[in-house]
């Protein structure tokens, strides 16, 4: 997906531009290719972005480790704030307050917009935080009869000593 000159949306129809796209995002490990569209729409003050897109990703369960495949469907909507950004270099060390209205994206209204970017943060935005194969995954099934058994041969000589201990 190639970068969108802002100013250059103004002379599209209805100051539109829709992109269809089909790609890998060497960023994120995916299975099948991103399939979707993006619509970026210049509203004057700031742009309207729309997506929607589809990929196969491979995670793994947080209770039994097992990886399983998850289909991840965004569908976001964002307004991007097309003001001059300010940079002061002399305040970076400097504890400066926020207001709300500097905590929103924004943009300069001669820069560039990159839709390759926002569609891979939208995407990590939308891989769950809590990862599991299934509602009712029991976690990793431990073998052995007793929790004194050993269940990796690895702690045998802390096991040895544990038992000299209780005797």
């Amino acid at each position: 997906m190639e970068a969108i000159y802002i100013p250059s949306l103004v002379k599209k129809p209805e100051r539109t531009e829709i992109i269809q796209f089909q790609e890998l995002m060497s960023e994120l490990e995916t299975l099948t290719p991103i399939r979707g569209y993006l619509q970026v729409t210049h509203h004057g003050n700031y742009l309207e972005v729309k997506s929607r897109a589809e990929t196969i990703i491979t995670l793994t369960c947080d209770r039994c480790l097992k990886q399983y495949n998850y289909k991840l469907v965004i569908n976001p909507a964002e307004l991007i704030w097309l003001n001059e950004i300010i940079v002061q270099k002399d305040l970076l060390h400097i504890e400066v307050e926020n207001s709300v209205e500097d905590l929103v994206e924004s943009l300069p209204p001669d820069g560039y917009f990159y839709p390759r970017d926002w569609v891979y943060e939208q995407l990590c935005l939308a891989i769950p935080p809590r990862k599991l194969c299934a509602e009712n995954c029991q976690g990793i099934e431990l073998s052995g009869n007793s929790s004194s058994s050993v269940l990796d041969s690895r702690w045998a000589a802390l096991e040895s000593i544990k038992n000299q201990l209780n005797s």
